[in-house]
């Protein structure tokens, strides 16, 4: 099947089991606004929304807001009595997203905090916050690996960490490319495979955004063999 085919799924999907007024005007907000187009596909905020309920997640974290499109399924996951922390590094985008967030009724169980994430997650930790049941990162590729290990302070044996974007039309398999993209994937990978505190895999995807994938890793608790 070739990429168009791929974007007509995604587009029954989208119209026959996925489609939501709220997140669709979201990313209509995002587009006027001028931010790119580099947000979870509608099926993959579905997918986020419904692993968080399967969870049971409470307390999310996201790394890489842009216009809360994302958030908004994760936010919806947690309940009314639950918490999004979503970091953010540009402040028009944050300014984006609070507007998609506050017109989609779920603002008030969501804090978004605004600069670079490796500056912001130190003063996360500091803070001793609760464990985060679920962490998904979707900001700036180069350091998935520093977003991983900070996650794994932030989180409790049976918690859950996505990373998205990680095959990246499938260069994450070549191990002569120099896309730094590519080539933070595969530190990745590498990462996941040596921390013993993780159990991880990576799962491909297709789609109107094309061939990529994501990482789906689960903290490990003393139990585990």
């Amino acid at each position: 099947m070739t990429t168009s085919g791929w974007a007509d799924v995604d587009s029954y999907l989208v119209e026959t089991l996925v489609a939501d007024p709220d997140s669709d005007a979201a990313l209509e907000a995002n587009k006027a606004a001028g931010l790119p187009a580099i947000d979870v596909s509608p099926p993959q905020g579905k997918f986020l929304h419904l692993l968080a309920r399967t969870v049971g997640a409470r307390r999310v974290l996201e790394i890489g807001t842009l216009g809360g499109y994302s958030t908004i399924w994760l936010a919806r996951a947690v309940g009314p009595k639950g918490r999004v922390v979503t970091l953010e590094f540009a402040a028009r985008h944050a300014e984006v997203a609070r507007a998609n967030l506050d017109r989609a009724g779920v603002g008030d169980r969501v804090e978004i905090r605004v600069g670079a994430a490796l500056d912001s997650l130190p003063v996360l930790t500091q803070e001793d916050p609760e464990p985060f049941d679920l962490v998904f990162i979707d900001a700036d590729k180069v350091n998935n690996a520093n977003y991983v290990l900070w996650a794994l302070r932030l989180t409790r044996p049976g918690s859950v960490i996505i990373v998205d974007n990680v095959v990246r039309g499938g260069t994450i398999a070549d191990e002569r490319s120099v896309d730094p993209n590519a080539q933070a994937s595969r530190e990745l990978v590498e990462l996941l495979t040596a921390e013993p505190s993780l159990d991880a895999t990576v799962v491909q995807t297709v789609g109107a955004k094309g061939w990529d994938g994501f990482a789906y890793a689960v903290v490990n608790g003393d139990n585990v063999e």
